[in-house]
């Protein structure tokens, strides 16, 4: 298993899931997301300071390969971890293990950009600084 920048732990609750007891596809999204903000928030940067200085934070484009399904009650974790892809976008590359087993459940890619109040892509100072240039 890979090293992680962050890592976040949950568990399912029981309105996540469809009839089939598994979690629906697009819940996972909420999973990742939280992973981020948690991760951007634990290196200083908080989506709400950024957005009072007109900055936001937007996601691009998004891949996930569904390996195996959460259920009901299980424990899990999210791992992050960033890096620059160009100029102007950065990858967070997540991973979604359950536990205690550490069975992979699905693996993304999240690739994003930040924008000014004019809809202009640039990145923060602080994002800047922590992809490195």
């Amino acid at each position: 298993m890979k090293e992680f920048q962050s890592k976040i732990e949950l568990e399912v609750r029981d309105y996540e899931c469809d009839m089939s007891n598994i979690v629906n596809n697009a819940v996972y999204l909420n999973y990742l997301e939280h992973a981020r903000h948690k991760f951007l928030k634990s290196r200083g940067i908080h989506y709400v300071d950024l957005a009072q200085r007109g900055i936001h934070l937007v996601v691009i484009r998004i891949e996930i390969d569904y390996v195996y399904p959460l259920r009901c009650g299980d424990e899990f974790f999210v791992g992050v971890n960033a890096e620059r892809i160009s100029r102007l976008r950065f990858g967070m590359y997540q991973d979604i293990y359950r536990l205690p087993d550490k069975k992979p459940i699905l693996h993304a890619k999240v690739v994003g950009t930040a924008i000014n109040e004019q809809g202009r892509p640039k990145l923060p100072k602080e994002l800047e600084e922590l992809l490195g240039n």
